[in-house]
């Protein structure tokens, strides 16, 4: 009879049952959530994601100036709203002139290539499978909208209507100050919300997410300053005009592994086929060193004390939420799908030799 009796420290059936329907409920109030309200959530996690940033600098200082961390904390604010105005100062009108031209230059040229592209018939072919948005002939689907999509739709066109991009931006920096300024209180707030058998668990899932969101980001910064960098040098030693605007566009997008080196690179190869079929051929031998250099290189060395995440998950993470999230969920899937990646991994048991897959001869 004792050996068909489960052990007292293992789970009964019941209880595993049990658990499987808390978890799948908890997945479909999630992907629920996900659907209706996204843009409020992305909010949300962009400012969980400044707070971490502010806290992670506000530690660094205190750790070797032994300040208070309120002290340290204000300081970091202090330096970063102090760069931001010099920054504008000095160089915002330049930045600022680069981008408009930047943008009336990659319309004309989009025109130019649009105009061209119809003249002949793979080109006409093309055209009418590019999206409306870029002057294609693209449809989009058929058939009504669903409650989702018009409560989604609703909610998207509040947060753009009242608050914009600006004001998002402010909302996310003053509750990701705030959150920074008291982070036990929140996170402490948080861990409330869980029975009492479970809360020593969260809390190191939440430690550990936390930990993967500030080495990620702090990674991926010091690899978007080497892609803008480099990318400004090598467009003003070629002679394509634009190029500190270029490559702040370039830096900037590398935020998005993978997607953002496209992204990055098409205005410029754009404006150099306004200058000329050689032009655009050196631009786009640019970016491929660049980028060859930054995925084999750079990344790997700065990753290597921070976080790798398979590229087949990453890209089809900006997919996902790319495609239910539209912009704001492109530009967060990364670092989200690092903190996801690394609680999974924390949670879940390691696989034993025997379990693991042959690998590949």
């Amino acid at each position: 009879m004792s050996s068909i009796m489960p052990s007292p420290t293992e789970p009964t059936q019941q209880e595993r049952f049990y658990s499987l329907i808390q978890s799948v409920i908890i997945a479909a109030v999630g992907i629920l959530a996900i659907w209706l309200i996204g843009d409020l959530l992305m909010i949300v996690f962009a400012a969980t994601l400044t707070a971490i940033i502010l806290k992670g600098l506000a530690s660094i200082l205190r750790k070797y100036t032994r300040l208070p961390y309120w002290v340290s904390l204000t300081i970091v604010i202090i330096v970063i709203i102090s760069a931001f105005l010099a920054l504008m100062l000095t160089s915002g009108p330049q930045i600022s002139e680069q981008i408009i031209k930047l943008k009336h230059a990659i319309t004309t040229q989009v025109g130019s290539l649009r105009d061209q592209l119809h003249t002949n018939p793979l080109g006409s072919i093309i055209m009418d499978y590019l999206p409306n948005s870029v002057g294609g002939g693209g449809h989009p689907p058929s058939g009504g909208a669903s409650l989702g999509s018009r409560i989604a739709g609703s909610m998207t066109g509040f947060i753009t209507s009242v608050f914009g991009v600006v004001g998002t931006v402010f909302v996310i920096f003053i509750a990701g100050l705030y959150f920074a300024a008291s982070p036990t209180l929140y996170g402490n707030g948080l861990l409330r919300l869980f029975p009492s058998r479970q809360r020593p668990q969260i809390r190191k899932l939440l430690l550990i997410g936390g930990h993967t969101l500030w080495s990620w980001t702090a990674g991926q910064s010091v690899v978007m300053l080497v892609v803008g960098s480099c990318s400004f040098i090598g467009l003003s030693i070629i002679g394509i005009p634009l190029a500190l605007a270029l490559g702040v566009v370039a830096g900037l997008a590398n935020f998005i592994p993978y997607i953002g080196a496209i992204i990055g690179a098409v205005p410029a190869i754009l404006i150099g086929l306004s200058q000329g079929r050689q032009e655009a051929i050196l631009v786009l031998v640019l970016y491929c060193v660049i980028q060859f250099v930054e995925g084999n290189v750079i990344s790997p060395l700065v990753q290597n004390h921070a976080v790798r995440m398979p590229p087949g998950i990453t890209i089809l993470s900006q997919t996902v939420f790319g495609t239910i999230l539209g912009m704001p969920g492109l530009i967060l899937a990364s670092p989200l799908t690092a903190a996801i990646l690394a609680i999974m991994d924390a949670s879940t048991p390691k696989l034993k030799d025997e379990e693991k897959l042959p690998p590949l001869d």
